[in-house]
């Protein structure tokens, strides 16, 4: 009996060391590109229903986090018609909008949170809806590279071109000053790419403009220190669609639930509308239907709605293009109208929630059409 007990903890100590659980393993790893996407609309009054500003920050935290995780490629913040406007242009007198325009306060954060932090600097200044951003768990999303992590592609932001080399000794002849080989031409963009060598383009790019640059290698290439890494511009999308990367996640604004629909960016817009009410079927339900399996199956652009407090039906209500069609309740909106968890044992399912429901839901459909 001793010996087995014996036996049985060398093997479990043996096991423990062959797992090294310090540091994550779940990397995410490319296998080929894709063209589909995944797609969350959701109204920016949920943030109206936070209490202080800890509340609404850690809320938009919840919703990011959710958006990370799924490897969600899109999301609509859009308006129901419940987020109070205090003021016209909806800011405060010192820009907290937190209060005043909830939708731009959720806008502002989920777009802060996608960037990789070593954009931020450049592209978020001091501003009162980020004072406690700093405090959310990290997204830590595949384009949130290290310094020292090489990418084939990565995130930059297009910055002034760093002082010329001083021991760099230029002639004057005639009066004029020739270039020494530490100049670059005029259309040279010099882009901050979170490396220690700055990354070159032969492309005219704005100042302090957020870019996707790709590298002729897939291998870190040997370079010096003051080295600089000529890049090229691409999409922000091909690094989903050519090596199958997850990229981060688009932020849009739309004005009402039909501007989500209307404004896609997306060529032939979504495909697949997913639309969630405790009013709806079960997904249970709806996966025993060929219909439902059929359309989860060949998407291109899936788009999941969820609605705030009071559901999609304000929402609807509150649309005055959806009023002039004559549509009256949400279900008509979408392909499926779906009930995240039937039988709940709350009340009330928050938004914050319904977006975790309703992606895990999801996800084998979604993880299947990837395959």
């Amino acid at each position: 009996m001793s010996s087995l007990s014996e036996k049985r903890k060398r093997h479990q100590t043996s096991n423990t060391h062959e797992v090294d659980t310090s540091k994550p393993t779940a990397v995410f790893k490319p296998s080929k590109g894709r063209k589909h996407t995944v797609s969350v609309a959701l109204p920016g009054s949920i943030i109206a229903n936070a209490q202080s500003h800890d509340l609404k920050t850690s809320l938009a935290g919840h919703i990011a986090r959710a958006l990370a995780v799924f490897c969600v490629d899109e999301v609509i913040v859009f308006d129901d018609g419940q987020s109070p406007q205090t003021r016209q242009d909806g800011f405060s007198d010192d820009g907290y909008t937190g209060h005043s325009d909830p939708n731009h306060f959720m806008n502002h954060l989920l777009s802060y949170l996608e960037t990789p932090p070593h954009l931020r600097k450049h592209l978020f200044p001091l501003h009162p809806n980020l004072r406690t951003a700093g405090t959310l768990p990290s997204l830590d999303m595949p384009h949130h590279l290290r310094s020292h992590e090489w990418c084939q592609y990565r995130e930059g932001v297009s910055v002034p071109a760093p002082n010329p080399n001083p021991s760099a000794k230029q002639s004057v002849s005639k009066n004029k000053k020739r270039k020494t080989e530490s100049e670059e031409p005029e259309f040279t963009a010099h882009v901050d790419a979170g490396l220690a060598n700055t990354v070159i383009l032969d492309t005219p790019i704005p100042m302090y403009t957020r870019v996707t640059v790709k590298f002729p290698t897939k291998d870190p290439p040997s370079l010096t220190p003051n080295a600089r890494l000529g890049a090229e511009a691409v999409p922000p999308a091909l690094p989903r669609e050519e090596a199958g990367y997850y990229w981060g996640f688009g932020v849009r604004a739309a004005s009402s639930l039909s501007a989500v629909l209307t404004e896609c960016p997306f060529e032939g817009g979504y495909d697949v509308t997913v639309g969630t009410s405790e009013r709806g079927k079960s997904l249970g339900q709806l996966s025993e239907e060929s219909a439902f399996k059929k359309m989860m199956g060949g998407f291109e652009h899936l788009l999941l709605v969820f609605g705030g407090v009071a559901g999609l039906e304000v929402a609807v209500r509150a649309d005055e293009e959806l009023g002039k069609m004559g549509v009256t309740t949400p279900d008509k909106l979408f392909d499926s109208w779906v009930d995240l968890c039937p039988g709940q044992g709350s009340r009330t399912i928050r938004t914050e929630e319904a977006a975790w429901l309703g992606l895990m839901g999801l996800r084998q459909y979604v993880a299947k059409r990837s395959e």
